[in-house]
């Protein structure tokens, strides 16, 4: 009889189903790589449709081609031109063009990559900069001071308008969005 210690033995290698069995890296999609370049030149036509009165099709242009492939300094100037187009547009505007991509062929993927960019955008402007955190006051109520009331740079506005277009975009897409969006690979 053989004195083999059960206990050691790894079962994972015997099941075909276990990720010891296959690269995980196979999970997460495969995308092209986007040059800096090639995003700061989207950027411009962009933002020339934007400047041509077209931003609905400055905003489908911008989430038609979102940089997955792209290193940070690409996806970083792709936020800032989406979130650019997102403060033109007017409140009232938001829902009638939010049905208008969501009914249109390939509708249901550009909102998940807009609400990709809302909570880019929300995690941007909620971290504070460096120059601010150094500013930090401790306040007597145990809470910090990072900025002093009515200054700033417009981050609290940048999240008002991130927030307005948040509560739009889940009454037209649903909760589906999120879910999607929080379980994608892909990082915009």
């Amino acid at each position: 009889m053989a004195t083999m210690n059960w206990r050691t033995i790894n079962i994972d290698l015997l099941d075909p189903e276990s990720s010891a069995n296959f690269p995980t890296a196979t999970l997460s999609p495969a995308v092209s790589p986007v040059s800096a370049a090639e995003v700061q030149n989207l950027a411009s036509q962009i933002k020339q449709l934007l400047r041509g009165g077209d931003s609905e099709g400055a905003l489908r242009g911008a989430l038609e081609n979102p940089p997955y492939g792209g290193d940070a300094a690409a996806k970083e100037v792709h936020l800032a031109t989406v979130v650019e187009i997102l403060q033109s547009i007017k409140q009232s505007e938001m829902s009638p063009l939010l049905s208008r991509i969501y009914s249109s062929e390939g509708g249901v993927e550009a909102l998940d990559v807009l609400m990709k960019y809302l909570y880019k955008g929300m995690s941007h402007s909620s971290r504070p900069s460096s120059a601010s955190a150094r500013s930090m006051s401790p306040q007597t109520t145990g809470f910090s001071q990072i900025q002093q009331r009515g200054g700033g740079e417009g981050g609290g506005q940048a999240m008002s308008v991130l927030l307005s277009w948040h509560e739009k975009l889940v009454e037209i897409a649903g909760p589906g969005s999120i879910v999607r969006v929080m379980s994608d690979r892909r990082t915009v």
